[in-house]
């Protein structure tokens, strides 16, 4: 893949961050700066994938109840600590 150049305005503070964060890595501004795209592009990717399988695996159906999950919740820090709740909400095949 050939790199492309890009160009962006940045306000005096970020500037000075940027450049100063690039000399304590020994590494060019343009290089701090792809490393921080990247990193967000790595994190937006992995977020989204993350909402994509809890969206799947809600469509099942199965849930806690609110109930369960406020007795487990109550019970926190208590002598008589509940374990996590297992689920008791299922989809209705009828």
């Amino acid at each position: 893949m050939t790199s492309q150049s890009f160009m962006i305005s940045l306000n005096p503070e970020l500037t000075d961050w940027l450049e100063t964060e690039a000399k304590r890595q020994n590494q060019s501004a343009a290089y701090v700066a792809k490393q921080a795209i990247q990193s967000l592009k790595d994190r937006t990717e992995a977020k989204a994938q993350l909402i994509r399988d809890a969206v799947a695996e809600a469509d099942k159906g199965i849930f806690i109840s609110e109930d369960k999950m406020n007795d487990w919740m109550d019970s926190w820090d208590s002598e008589g600590e509940l374990p996590p709740p297992k689920p008791d909400v299922f989809p209705n095949h009828a």
